[in-house]
């Protein structure tokens, strides 16, 4: 499906600048946005003609689908800050409610039986639709398995909108892997960390589509 949704990925941390690569890659222009512009412009000079470097209110202003690729504590004050930009727009969010623990490991910040997506569908600007995507994998793998032969890993993903399925679908296969809508996002909990879809719960890897199904 051929489309013309620009997208924009607000924040370049390792999983950032992996997706902003993929997609890329995928041959999808992206425009880059984060708190420091010099790190979008030199992140968009690495990636070539296809990435556009960008302040955060521009990018969220111009794109129709905004991966808010930043730590989920981070998110409510985007929202709050950037409403108006936003109304309307698909948000993919790959944030995980995570935070360092004192072991070298991750706890989680929220409640045990809370999901990121929910609480963040509870904060949403008027007419923007959130979708839980990107996050199933860890940044090493999200960039490794990443367009794999001879048969592309799958990147599970949750939303309540229907309507945004055929846009997400591509999103996800122009990012190098096969899409694979697990429910609305009541369902996110289980492609959160430690949830049973996600790299680090008990999935545990990487997965086919034939797999995925299989456990979805």
């Amino acid at each position: 499906m051929a489309t013309t949704k620009k997208i924009a990925v607000i924040g370049l941390g390792n999983i950032g600048k992996i997706v902003a690569q993929n997609l890329v890659k995928g041959n999808r222009a992206v425009t880059l946005a984060s708190r420091n512009v010099e790190d979008a412009v030199t992140l968009a000079e690495q990636l070539g003609s296809l990435a556009t470097a960008s302040d955060i209110a521009s990018a969220m202003n111009e794109a129709d689908i905004i991966v808010m690729a930043v730590w989920f504590n981070n998110i409510e004050k985007l929202f709050s800050d950037y409403g108006t930009a936003l109304r309307g727009k698909i948000i993919i969010d790959p944030s995980n409610p995570i935070a360092p623990d004192d072991k070298g490991g991750f706890k989680k910040i929220i409640g045990e039986n809370e999901s990121g997506g929910e609480l963040n569908s509870t904060l949403l600007p008027v007419g923007a639709k959130l979708v839980k995507a990107l996050g199933t994998l860890g940044a090493a793998s999200l960039a490794s398995a990443a367009f794999q032969l001879p048969e592309q890993a799958v990147l599970f993903y949750a939303s309540d909108d229907r309507s945004v399925d055929e846009e997400v679908d591509q999103l996800i296969l122009d990012s190098g892997f096969n899409p694979l809508r697990i429910g609305g996002l009541n369902q996110s909990i289980r492609i959160e960390v430690f949830g049973d879809l996600h790299e680090f719960g008990a999935l545990g890897k990487t997965v086919s589509l034939s797999e995925a199904k299989s456990r979805v």
